[in-house]
């Protein structure tokens, strides 16, 4: 009989956190796994199934606008917001439900609140304390906010996801995953929105046509995009009253929500991981091994709040692998090479592999090829739109190192394209692929020639 209450105790019901411990579960150690909220952490509750349920809602109001050219007769249509978010909730529900019934079927236990660490092998929840021969801490992260005066009148992504009425006017400050995705959102709803960036453009990080096509199809949709400005101060104008926003040159600036997407932190303060030896970075984040294991041997780390590819793909990955190497025999890795990910924006952007600008850096020649087009549904409806698609080559060896698009169904062509970049798919065998006529995905087999660059 084991010396321990388990054999795996999991804290934080996330995505990592659930796929280990159902998959413990399965190859029969004894798991439990413990959590303050709503089983199905961020993705599930707080990040990409609510978010994209209100993509989802928000934007008929465009479909309604291009149904007008393809003959159809609407009336003016107006947006339930309660009942959007109603929806939602009730979608939620279920979904938590099915988490609930997943962790059951595979006999993992639930505990309720918030886990502790009171050694390497104990851990508190609620003023109880449970022993565990392996500890996995699978937290994720938490949106975080700037010290600056007024704060407190922001929102975060969190309560974004759950307001009451649409505000009318919307000021978003960042403009990663999180502020483009509201942006599109709140936009479509029919709010006046306007984000604030720090930097030169959306999306620091991808590549650079992408962020630029990403810009303009956001800007023509209505959505103010201030580059290179810093909010200092909020203050609200009477008990419910407008905000009012001061910038660093001095501009004021009037909403009725303010919300902050800066980023976000690793949910590990309050865990004990200092006083147990489980070694952290400046950030918060958890310092793991290629095989997610922390700097005390018997305790593990998963998913954002290690804080290296923070997308719920990779924290499940992460998550059965870990559950493989210390309950089935079976050592593995994961491969974090050629990472997919989608940005669920309007239009969304979907990207595998490396940008141009990694390409430059890592190759001495690289061919691109780029195609802007505009999509068979725009040339009836009326809208003028571009769609963008592209493919970073090795000139030397023909393989693509990177697939990109903006455009309807982004995310739905590059999980595809996913898999041949995975393969090491050459262009050749790109161009040897039939296309499926019409749609946009056979622009990426159909590009010919390689885009002329200027040579500095």
């Amino acid at each position: 009989m084991s010396d321990f209450d388990f054999d795996l105790f999991t804290i934080g019901a996330g995505s990592g956190g659930v796929a280990a411990s159902r998959r413990a579960g399965e190859y029969g150690a004894k798991v439990a796994i413990c959590e303050e909220l709503r089983v199905g952490g961020t993705c599930v509750m707080r990040g990409c199934v609510p978010k994209k349920l209100l993509v989802y809602g928000a934007s008929f109001s465009e479909h309604f606008e291009d149904a007008k050219g393809f003959g159809w007769e609407l009336g003016t249509p107006k947006l339930d917001w309660p009942r959007l978010i109603a929806a939602k909730e009730a979608e939620l529900d279920r979904l938590e439900q099915i988490y609930l019934r997943l962790l059951q079927d595979s006999k993992v236990e639930l505990i309720s609140g918030r886990g502790a660490l009171v050694d390497a092998h104990t851990v508190e929840v609620a003023g109880k304390r449970y022993t565990a021969k392996h500890i996995l801490i699978a937290t994720g992260g938490w949106p975080v906010r700037p010290t600056i005066p007024g704060i407190e009148h922001s929102i975060t992504s969190n309560e974004a996801l759950e307001l009451d009425r649409l505000p009318a006017r919307v000021v978003i400050v960042g403009g990663g995953y999180i502020g483009v995705e509201f942006a599109g959102i709140f936009n479509a709803a029919g709010a006046q929105v306007t984000m604030l960036l720090r930097g030169d453009n959306v999306l620091r990080g991808f590549d650079l046509e992408i962020r630029e096509r990403l810009a303009e199809e956001m800007r023509a949709r209505g959505i103010t995009i201030e580059t290179e400005v810093v909010l200092r101060s909020v203050a609200r104008d009477g008990e419910d009253g407008p905000l009012k926003l001061l910038l660093d040159h001095g501009e004021m600036l009037e909403t009725d929500a303010l919300l902050y997407a800066t980023g976000r932190a690793p949910n590990s303060a309050g865990l004990g991981l200092e006083a147990v030896g489980v070694a952290c970075n400046p950030d918060g984040s958890v310092v793991v091994n290629e095989r997610n294991r922390t700097s005390v041997a018997n305790i593990y780390a998963v998913g954002d709040v290690t804080n290296r590819i923070n997308l719920t793909p990779v924290a499940i990955a992460e998550g059965r692998a870990l559950a493989e190497t210390l309950f089935n025999d079976n050592p593995m890795t994961v491969d974090r090479r050629d990472v997919a990910t989608a940005v669920f924006s309007r239009p969304p952007v979907a990207t595998v592999g490396l940008t141009e600008q990694q390409a430059r850096e890592q190759f001495s020649e690289i061919d691109v090829y780029c195609a802007r087009f505009r999509p068979m549904k725009a040339t009836i409806s009326g809208r003028n739109e571009r769609v963008l698609v592209k493919l970073v080559v090795d000139k030397r060896t023909d393989v693509v190192l990177g697939a990109h698009m903006v455009g309807d169904d982004a995310p739905e062509l590059i999980q595809g394209l996913a898999v041949a970049i995975k393969c090491r798919a050459t262009k050749r065998d790109f161009d040897a692929t039939m296309g499926i006529h019409p749609t946009a995905g056979e622009e990426f087999v159909t590009m010919r020639f390689p885009r002329l660059d200027k040579v500095e």
